[in-house]
C-alpha cells in the first residue's frame, strides 16, 4: 500500500486521517491479510466491520498465542501523555521492524468526542482510521449498551408504577409477585452518551397515576454503565447472558437485591447486545489491523478493551498491543488484577508512557488551562522541575514491577524536549529497573517508533513471573489496603460509617467476597485528591461508599467524589465539527 505524504506539523489530525483514508485497505483485504476467513467477516460498509467471534475462536482456540503488551501511562495531566497515540505508534513500529502485530483498543465515547478531550484515535502519524466511523458511533455498540441499560430502567420504573397502582391479587393475575422496591435504594440511572450535566439529577414520574412512579433519578454517561464493563470482561455470549441476569438494579424495603432477572428483563437486554459481542476491526494509518471493542471511563468502570478482542487478536498475530485507561495506578492496576484474572492471559511487556512536559507539571510546574499558551517552563529546558516530576514516573515503574513484569518507559517525544531532558528521564527510568526508549511516532509513524518496538521485543524475550497483587480469598478490606498502600502510596485507609457497614456486609456474603475489586478514585492524582500532583506522601485513602456490580463481577470501593455524568465545557469540540455538504465528509474531529 503506497503511503500518502503526510506532515503532522502542518496538518491537523483529522486532515491526516482524511488523507490516509484515501489509500486505506478495504475491510475485506484487511481481514484476509490478518488470516480471517470470508465467512468470519461481517462487513458494515467498505471500510469497517465486525469479526464473528464464535467462528474465529472455534477455529483458532488451539493456536499458539503471541506476545501480550499493555500500554499504560504516568498520572494524566491536561498536557496529555498520548497512550492511544503510543499504542498505535507501537503497532506501526512493530510492523516496521517486520513483526506480525495486532492492536486492540477501546471505542471512544460520544461525550468526550464532542467535549474537551476529543476522540481517542491517537494523533499525528499514529492513528486508528477511518476517523469518522471510529469517532461517531462506529458499528453501534455504545447505542446497544444505551438501549439495553435503559430497558432495565423502563422495566424497573414500570414495575414500581404497577405495584403502586395494583393490589397483590391483580398483580398475581398478570403473573407478577410484588417486589416491594425501595425508591430510596434504586442503584441505576438512565444513560446517554453525551456529557449532560443538566441531567445528573432529575425528578421522574410527575403527572398522574399513568405517568409512572414519581421519584428522584438522573442520567449517567453510557460508558459508565455496568453493561460496558460486562462487555469488556465477558468471554462469550453465554457468559454475557449470565452476567446480564446478575445486575443489581435496586433493593427492596427489606434490603434484598432486586436484579434484572427479578424484573424479567435480562433476556431482552441481552438481545440488544448480540451484535455488540463481536469486536470491530479497523486499521492504523500504516495499515496494521486494530480491534476496537468496549469503552473508556476507567475511574469507575474497568477501562479496558475487551477480553473477546484480545482472545482473537493474540492468536492472529505474533504481538498484541492493548491499552489501559488513565495512569498505571488505575488502568494498569485493573488490567493486572481484574482483566488478566478474568481472561487468564498474562502480559509479556508493559509500556509506561510519559512526556517530559507532563513530568514537569508533576514536578510543580504552572497550572495549564485549555486554550491558553503554555508557560515557558514546559517549552524550555528545566532539569530541576523535570527531576522532581520523575517521582511520579518512578511510582508507576514500581507498581508495574510488583506484577513481576519489567516496564518499558516510552518517552513520547515533543519537539521542545532537549537532549539533556531526555537523558535525565532515561537515566532515572533505567536506574529504577525499567527499559527506556525515545519514540517519535507522532511525527514519523512506525519509523519513529522503531526504538520503542525494539525495546518491547527485548522485554517480551525476558523471563517474567506475573502474579496478582492479591488473591480473591483475601478479605475486601485487605485488598483495598494493599491497593491503597502498594499502588497509590497511601499510609492507610479510612471508611465512612456507610462504607464500613457495607464492607462488613460484603465480607460476610460468600458470593460477594469472591468478586473482584474495582477501585474508584480520581485519575488526576495518585491520591484521591486531584490537586495533589507528583508522588503525594503522608495521606490516607478515604472510602466513602462501596458499590456492587455483580454482573461485571466487581465490588467497587469509592474514594472521592466521582461524577458518572461529566459536564460539557465552555469551549467544546462540537463547535469545530462540521460537514462538507458536497462530499458528506466530516471535518474537525480530533
Amino acid at each position: 500500500m503506497s503511503r500518502p505524504v503526510l506532515d503532522p506539523v502542518k496538518m491537523k489530525d483529522w486532515e491526516i486521517a482524511e488523507a490516509a483514508e484515501e489509500n486505506m485497505k478495504s475491510f475485506a483485504r484487511l481481514g484476509e491479510e490478518l488470516g480471517l476467513e470470508k465467512e468470519e467477516l461481517i462487513p458494515m460498509g467498505k471500510r469497517v466491520g465486525k469479526v464473528d467471534f464464535l467462528r474465529v475462536i472455534s477455529r483458532l482456540r488451539n493456536q499458539p498465542q503471541g506476545k501480550y503488551i499493555d500500554v499504560t501511562a504516568i498520572t494524566p495531566t491536561p498536557l496529555g501523555e498520548g497512550k492511544t497515540t503510543t499504542s498505535m505508534g507501537l503497532v506501526e513500529g512493530l510492523g516496521k521492524i517486520g513483526k506480525k502485530v495486532v492492536g486492540a483498543i477501546r471505542q471512544p465515547s460520544g461525550g468526550p468526542t464532542f467535549n474537551i478531550k476529543g476522540s481517542a484515535a491517537g494523533g499525528g502519524l499514529a492513528q486508528c482510521i477511518p476517523l469518522t466511523e471510529f469517532s461517531l458511533g462506529l458499528t453501534g455498540d455504545i447505542d446497544a449498551i444505551t438501549n439495553a441499560h435503559n430497558l432495565a430502567m423502563v422495566a424497573l420504573t414500570a414495575r414500581m408504577q404497577h405495584e403502586n397502582n395494583y393490589d397483590d391479587a391483580r398483580l398475581a393475575k398478570i403473573g407478577l409477585k410484588r417486589l416491594d422496591i425501595d425508591p430510596e435504594r434504586v442503584e441505576l440511572r438512565w444513560v446517554m452518551d453525551f456529557c449532560a450535566q443538566a441531567l445528573r439529577n432529575i425528578r421522574i414520574g410527575r403527572g398522574g397515576k399513568q405517568d409512572g412512579f414519581e421519584m428522584d433519578s438522573g442520567f449517567a454517561i453510557t460508558v459508565s454503565s455496568e453493561i460496558m464493563a460486562i462487555l469488556a470482561v465477558s468471554r462469550d455470549l453465554k457468559d454475557l447472558r449470565q452476567r446480564m441476569a446478575r445486575i443489581v438494579v435496586a433493593y427492596d424495603k427489606q434490603g434484598r437485591e432486586v436484579t434484572t432477572a427479578d424484573l424479567g428483563v435480562d433476556g431482552a437486554m441481552t438481545a440488544w447486545m448480540v451484535k455488540a459481542v463481536n469486536p470491530n476491526l479497523l486499521q492504523t494509518v500504516e495499515g496494521q489491523p486494530v480491534f476496537v471493542h468496549a469503552g473508556p471511563f476507567a475511574n469507575i468502570a474497568i477501562g479496558q478493551s475487551s477480553i473477546i478482542a484480545d482472545e482473537i487478536a493474540i492468536r492472529l498475530g505474533d504481538y498484541l498491543v492493548t491499552e489501559s485507561g488513565f495512569g498505571a495506578d488505575i488502568g494498569f492496576e485493573k488490567f493486572w488484577n481484574l482483566k488478566c484474572r478474568f481472561s487468564g492471559l498474562k502480559p509479556n511487556a508493559i509500556v509506561l508512557v510519559a512526556t517530559i512536559r507532563a513530568l514537569k507539571m508533576h514536578g510543580g510546574g504552572p497550572t495549564v488551562k485549555p486554550g491558553l499558551p503554555l508557560d515557558s517552563a514546559y517549552t524550555k529546558e528545566n532539569l530541576e522541575l523535570l527531576e522532581k516530576g520523575c517521582e511520579n514516573l518512578v511510582a508507576h515503574i514500581e507498581t508495574i514491577k510488583k506484577s513481576g513484569v519489567r516496564p518499558v518507559v516510552c518517552i513520547n517525544s515533543f519537539y521542545t524536549d532537549t537532549k539533556a531532558e531526555i537523558a535525565l528521564v532515561r537515566r532515572i527510568a533505567e536506574a529504577n529497573g525499567a527499559l527506556c526508549a525515545l519514540s517519535e511516532h507522532w511525527l514519523k509513524g512506525g519509523e519513529g517508533a522503531a526504538e520503542l518496538a525494539e525495546a518491547v521485543v527485548q522485554a517480551c524475550a525476558e523471563e517474567s513471573r506475573f502474579d496478582f497483587l492479591y488473591e480473591l480469598d483475601a478479605p475486601l478490606s485487605r485488598r483495598v489496603e494493599l491497593i491503597a498502600r502498594e499502588v497509590y502510596g497511601a499510609d492507610g485507609v479510612t471508611y465512612t460509617e456507610r462504607a464500613r457497614k457495607k464492607l462488613k456486609m460484603y465480607e460476610a456474603d460468600p458470593q460477594a467476597a469472591k468478586l473482584g475489586t474495582c477501585m474508584v478514585k480520581t485519575h488526576l492524582s495518585l491520591s484521591h485528591d486531584p490537586d495533589l500532583k507528583g508522588r503525594p506522601r503522608g495521606w490516607q485513602l478515604p472510602i466513602s461508599d462501596i458499590l456492587v456490580y455483580k454482573g461485571a463481577g466487581f465490588l467497587v470501593p469509592v474514594a472521592g467524589a466521582i461524577k458518572l455524568m461529566p459536564g460539557t465545557g465552555s469551549d467544546p469540540a462540537f463547535r469545530r465539527i462540521d460537514v462538507d455538504v458536497k462530499t458528506g465528509t466530516v471535518k474537525g474531529l480530533f
